[in-house]
């Protein structure tokens, strides 16, 4: 197989795992920042304050792009140096954009309870955060692993 080619295959991998990757925080942030909206009508309705923060927890799931954009860098360094390694860079990008996608579609599903819950009570910020944390990681274990396995 030509180098061109193989080059071509790998970087294949680095654009699959910012695209997932941004599919998941499209998904993600679309499910949050509905429910943003959804809680800041009903405090609207009520005459309370509408709570800022909650673009904090509908925005969450957009830093796995971020993480979609460092591996596609990563993909891009290791297969300029190993061409024939691109299987390895398309399954990492495959797979570890998938792990971004799914991080991120998830993290904005438990965003939405945080803004829900958030929007009635206006308590509970710091709990409803350290949860998308906890989602988060998922991300970052995807990132770190794909970082390992090019080692």
């Amino acid at each position: 197989m030509e180098v061109e080619v193989m080059n071509a295959l790998g970087m294949a991998g680095g654009y699959t795992a910012i695209g997932l990757a941004a599919v998941g925080s499209s998904l993600g942030t679309a499910i949050g920042g509905s429910a943003a909206i959804g809680a800041w009508k009903k405090c609207y309705q009520q005459d309370k304050p509408a709570p800022f923060l909650l673009v904090a927890l509908a925005g969450a799931p957009l830093s796995q792009t971020i993480y979609g954009m460092i591996m596609m860098y990563m993909i891009k360094s290791h297969i300029a140096e190993h061409p024939t390694a691109w299987p390895l860079a398309l399954a990492i990008g495959l797979f570890g954009g998938l792990g971004l996608l799914f991080s991120a579609w998830y993290q904005g599903k438990a965003a939405a309870g945080g803004c829900n819950a958030f929007g009635e009570t206006n308590q509970g910020f710091s709990n409803y955060l350290m949860i998308l944390g906890i989602v988060e990681t998922c991300a970052i274990f995807a990132l770190v692993f794909a970082l390992l396995t090019m080692l």
